[in-house]
């Protein structure tokens, strides 16, 4: 070849490779829709994540007879009934013979005003990909009816069949599931006369008769020697686990107690039972650590950075299971670069909330705050609103990730999980505290919840700031 052949390939090359990459920067940013992946029978789908208000596992439903048959039955979602389908049945593709107590895969849905669970094979991520690239599908495509696909799209080298959530549900089919949630709507069980029976449904409280109002009566100081009030507190555990998935170990019990004889004292002793969501949160109110779901006040900004330790690494490992929507995340990572302003930080920030992971990447700060202690973290954006800088933003890595699964993480300087361990049940609170030793580095400390406690059956030591408790490996 010639050197003008050379060049000419060179130049060829060098096109290409521009515009490639002006292909992907317009795509970046013209993506302007989301969808949640999953599979039915190997084959790849979505559903528009605006409908998708959790993804969750369960095994045991309550089985509704005279219904079709893809609808399972129902489940107890923290207290809401909701209809479950198997979207396998529903498209009439072969399923595999169930296996007794197995977890199935469910993408839990909000579609008018309605909430319903939908089983799936597997769950994958987000997608996000440009609106004007879905394309409508050919009347031939796929294994389901056309009439349920709003299109098809093109994304990391896979092909999508994106789904219409709205006219699955409003089918003559899924007349069915209405009538199902409706016949097992909760509040039908709270309004029961008490001395008639109970249906039974997924947790042994959310069916419980509604108690006769009783007068008033001080508790006895410990509910260990008053066997009413020990029953009582059997009742109260059992509620926060249905309706709030809150579970009563020995990493909160302490707590638990101690509230229930608050409660029982201003309720009475007759009227200490939890009869719904509202009950269960107004029980846990006062159990939720400081700047929940909230930007930090100065002080406890100053409060969590006294606890840190001194740390001169070059970079620093932070993981933060139970990020929720971003604000405890971006608050830390203030609080990092401010403790270690030479050190590289990297927060590995994950949640089960798919909505709260995909979003908190474009949360805004309220523009009262420029003026406050975040104020040297934050950067005007275009439309005038407020973000954090991106240096703040390269720090942190959002994911969609459960903790009770693996968690391949490199060790860590630091974990963050406020509130989580009273989430997870027993079983599952002894593995991830286990995770949390086994990945700490020797220097490395553990944050929970300020209402929470460390399992005595592992080896912790303490260190207390204020109301801020760290953990360190003793």
């Amino acid at each position: 070849m010639d050197l003008e052949a050379l060049k000419q390939l060179a130049q060829t090359v060098t096109d290409v490779a521009e515009i490639q990459t002006g292909e992907k920067k317009e795509n970046a940013v013209l993506i302007d829709f989301k969808m949640v992946t999953f599979s039915l029978a190997g084959k790849d789908y979505g559903i528009d994540i605006m409908y998708i208000k959790e993804i969750a596992k369960a095994g045991r439903f309550t089985y509704v007879p005279n219904v079709l048959p893809f609808v399972l039955g129902v489940y107890n979602l923290r207290g809401e009934i909701i209809p479950i389908l198997d979207l396998r049945l529903f498209f009439n593709i072969e399923v595999p013979p169930r296996q007794e107590n197995k977890l199935e895969n469910m993408l839990i849905l909000s579609v008018n005003d309605q909430t319903f669970g939908l089983v799936v094979d597997k769950i994958d991520k987000v997608v996000g990909v440009q609106k004007s690239s879905i394309q409508p599908p050919h009347p031939l495509f796929g294994d389901i009816n056309i009439k349920y696909i709003e299109g098809v799209v093109e994304a990391n080298q896979s092909l999508y069949v994106l789904l219409d959530v709205t006219k699955i549900f409003s089918s003559a089919d899924a007349d069915d599931v209405e009538k199902v949630r409706v016949a097992y709507n909760p509040q039908r069980f709270s309004e029961m006369p008490a001395k008639k029976p109970a249906a039974t449904i997924s947790g042994p409280s959310a069916a419980a008769p509604k108690p006769a109002p009783a007068a008033p009566a001080a508790p006895a100081v410990n509910p260990n020697n008053d066997p009413k009030l020990l029953e009582g507190l059997k009742f109260v555990q059992e509620s926060l686990k249905n309706y709030k998935q809150f579970n009563v170990t020995a990493v909160n019990e302490t707590w638990v107690r101690r509230r229930y004889l608050e409660w029982a004292k201003t309720k009475g002793e007759g009227n200490t039972q939890l009869q719904n969501e509202a009950d269960c949160e107004e029980f846990l109110k006062p159990f939720w650590s400081p700047y929940t779901g909230n930007w930090w006040s100065k002080d406890f900004a100053e409060t969590i950075a006294k606890v840190l330790p001194d740390n001169t690494a070059k970079q620093i490992i932070v993981w933060n299971p139970g990020c929720g929507k971003g604000y405890e995340t971006y608050s830390l990572a203030c609080v990092l670069k401010k403790r270690y302003p030479g050190a590289k930080i990297r927060i590995y920030a994950q949640d089960v909330d798919l909505l709260s992971v995909s979003n908190a990447t474009l949360l805004s700060v309220p523009e009262a705050l420029t003026s406050d202690w975040y104020g040297p973290y934050l950067t005007k954006k275009a439309n005038g609103e407020y973000t954090f800088s991106q240096e703040i933003k390269d720090m942190i890595m959002f994911e969609y990730h459960d903790c009770k699964n693996t968690n391949a993480l490199p060790m860590v300087d630091l974990v963050f999980a406020r509130d989580v361990l009273s989430l997870l049940d027993e079983t599952a609170q002894s593995a991830v505290v286990s995770d949390f030793l086994e990945k700490m580095k020797g220097n490395g400390i553990a944050i929970i919840g300020e209402n929470e406690a460390m399992p005595s059956t592992l080896s912790f030591g303490e260190k207390t700031v204020d109301s801020i408790v760290a953990y360190s490996k003793d």
